[in-house]
């Protein structure tokens, strides 16, 4: 692993400096960077532009911030059933955080992850545009070597090795209108409206 392992607060640090990094969730190793650098995550994994980012932050209220009036009961009530957890919901969103996100869309996805180590770095760093780490195409990474390997360059949170995850994706679900959800894709959560 040539990566540099650092603390939460020193990643935090460089994520708001610019950097992308790498950090442990609940289902899969996070690629991320602060949401203003989100673009340099396309680039570091190969990924089409017209593949969105999830946003992640440690409380609900960091992320349903940006979540458009319309939606924003039933995005708690799913909340406060879900997060922390390995669900994704997708979001009509307001603010210019969709822009770098999702550029080109009025939507976003955000989750809380059930990691207390990525929990206290997101903390630390506030709400972060994630991905899992992989390169685009490629099977997803499953613990810190991996992750490291495939992104040696950047900085890795550390103490390693990191929590078990699931090794499953969040299931992702849109939001179509008044308590209404369709399944995106099929995750770790299985939501009660299934």
């Amino acid at each position: 692993m040539r990566s540099s392992i650092v603390d939460s607060t020193t990643l935090a640090k460089r994520l708001h400096e610019g950097s992308a990094a790498l950090f442990p969730t609940d289902t899969l190793p996070a690629l991320a960077a602060s949401p203003m650098y989100a673009s340099q995550l396309w680039d570091l994994k190969k990924r089409s532009r017209d593949k969105p980012f999830i946003l992640m932050a440690a409380r609900p209220e960091e992320l349903l911030r940006w979540v458009h009036p319309i939606a924003l009961m039933d995005a708690w009530g799913m909340a406060m059933r879900h997060w922390p957890g390995a669900l994704t919901m997708v979001l009509p969103a307001s603010g210019q955080i969709v822009n770098f996100l999702n550029p080109g869309s009025t939507s976003i996805g955000m989750r809380i992850p059930a990691c207390d180590m990525a929990r206290s770095l997101l903390i630390e760093s506030g709400p972060l545009a994630t991905t899992s780490a992989n390169l685009s195409g490629e099977k997803p990474c499953k613990e810190a070597h991996e992750a490291s390997s495939c992104f040696p360059e950047l900085p890795i949170l550390g103490p390693i090795p990191w929590p078990q995850p699931c090794g499953q994706p969040s299931t992702v679900i849109n939001w179509q209108g008044n308590g209404c959800w369709q399944v995106l894709r099929s995750g770790a959560v299985i939501p009660e409206f299934l």
